[in-house]
């Protein structure tokens, strides 16, 4: 006990984990997300493959599942009319708009998108866009009506979009938009007020918003807070992007650090690094997403099982007891077991839902739990050490009497492991969540842990 002691303190060093509160010193960003949004979950919406009709209509049948299921807030992948210029495949691309102040006639009209948006506050629930503020389709109005809101080459053609690194993608069906141009800036912020203001929408999922200079979010955070209080999320990884911006990003490196560690070139104490420097590197108040699947992941990495193997449930419980807010995919209930065609109609299984169960406990744990809430919000996170450090990871999350311990083996094989640091969490009786078995739970015991286990232990007071 002694060595293995010494060398999981080692590990802590090498690590960089010595540090138990990982509290950073960074500001809050002030931007005070929605009261709605505290102990929220987020399922993203495929409209076009939700159902056989891949209609506003057909998905609102599933709404009070979905409500049944827990869900709080729902984003809609993009509903717009898609471009018929260099579309790709045969339907086109989501992000490739025509039109931002319509919807897809595919999918309805906008009487019907009214009357879904409509249905979902009735049954308490919130709704957002995706939003694609980064590119237009090439037949977009604005092509012809404005060229100068685009980026030209040298020879005045359009340019498809360039990255991050200043290379050019492979988007050949989208018009890189130029955000030196302020009537443009002003016009895109006008259309996104157009979905607020007459179409009540609770806010938007900015596609690809590292793409897009952060003084523009600004501006647009500060006219829509002129008129009210909306949620907005960032396909970026940057804490700059939650400086009077965004309330929410994307956990990308967590994301791969757990498929890395399903996948074994990584361990248990390489996800707590990641998990750790993540918590210093953002301010406390703002909310990470956290996923093992959503549209980009599952249409061109795979499927949940194929990327995440028999580890997947192990893997989900992290996305709710670590400190961020889950998201859910499409079919992820009913564990989609394809990839799903991104330019084509590809019709999601939903005769069963083997894993709504599983779901409907984990959002009903993050609803009634303050130490799971969101951001500042949420409890105290904590690694605890454990006899095998590599494969088993234990933390825990505390906000006032509201106490949990979760412990998670991240391998193939049968553990039985102790624990240690008591000022992380107080010895006592717990209740694990899912067996609603009473355990004592002290420093002198031990936990059996089997093949990609999980148990999350609550404090009974």
């Amino acid at each position: 006990m002694k060595n293995t002691l010494i060398l999981f303190l080692s590990m802590l060093s090498m690590y960089g984990l010595a540090a138990q509160n990982f509290s950073n010193e960074m500001k809050d960003t002030g931007n005070a997300a929605p009261e709605w949004t505290r102990s929220a979950n987020i399922y993203e919406v495929n409209i076009r493959q939700y159902t056989p009709e891949g209609t506003f209509n057909a998905f609102s049948r599933h709404l009070p599942r979905l409500k049944s299921m827990g869900v709080d807030i729902l984003w809609l992948m993009p509903v717009y009319p898609i471009g018929k210029l260099n579309r790709k495949g045969s339907l086109g691309s989501y992000y490739s708009i025509s039109d931002y102040k319509a919807v897809n006639p595919e999918f309805g009209t906008m009487d019907d998108f009214d009357n879904l948006v409509s249905e979902i506050h009735r049954l308490g629930m919130h709704v957002i866009l995706d939003w694609v503020a980064n590119h237009t389709s090439f037949d977009h109005v604005w092509t012809k009506e404005h060229p100068e809101w685009y980026i030209h080459d040298e020879d005045g053609n359009i340019f498809v979009p360039r990255d991050n690194d200043g290379k050019l993608t492979d988007w050949t069906d989208v018009a890189d938009l130029n955000y030196d141009n302020a009537g443009m800036r002003q016009e895109m912020i006008r259309e996104m007020l157009f979905w607020t203001g007459r179409h009540h929408v609770d806010g938007f999922r900015c596609d690809i918003a590292s793409f897009v200079p952060l003084d523009f979010w600004q501006e647009c955070r500060a006219e829509l807070n002129k008129t009210g209080k909306y949620f907005l999320l960032a396909e970026a990884e940057d804490p700059a992007f939650h400086d009077k911006a965004f309330d929410m990003t994307y956990s990308w490196t967590i994301h791969h650090k757990m498929v890395d560690v399903a996948q074994g070139r990584d361990n248990a104490a390489g996800l707590a690094k990641t998990i750790i420097e993540n918590q210093q590197k953002f301010p406390q108040d703002a909310y990470r997403m956290l996923f093992i699947d959503n549209h980009d992941e599952n249409s061109w990495q795979g499927t949940i099982p194929s990327r995440f193997g028999k580890g997947y449930r192990t893997f989900a419980v992290l996305t709710y007891t670590l400190p961020g807010m889950p998201l859910m995919y499409s079919g992820q209930e009913s564990t989609l077991d394809k990839s799903l065609r991104f330019f084509d109609k590809d019709t999601i299984d939903f005769k069963n839902f083997p894993l709504q169960d599983f779901y409907t406990r984990l959002n009903s744990l993050k609803h009634n739990h303050p130490c799971l809430a969101n951001g500042s919000f949420g409890g105290k996170f904590a690694i605890v050490g454990n006899n095998y450090p590599e494969k088993i990871m234990v933390f825990t999350r505390k906000s006032g009497k509201d106490e949990m311990v979760v412990m998670v083996n991240l391998s193939d094989q049968f553990y039985r492991t102790g624990f240690w640091g008591n000022d992380h969490f107080s010895d006592g009786i717990y209740k694990e969540y899912f067996s609603g078995q009473q355990v004592q739970l002290d420093f002198k015991g031990t936990v059996a842990l089997g093949p990609w286990d999980y148990k999350i232990f609550i404090k009974e007071n």
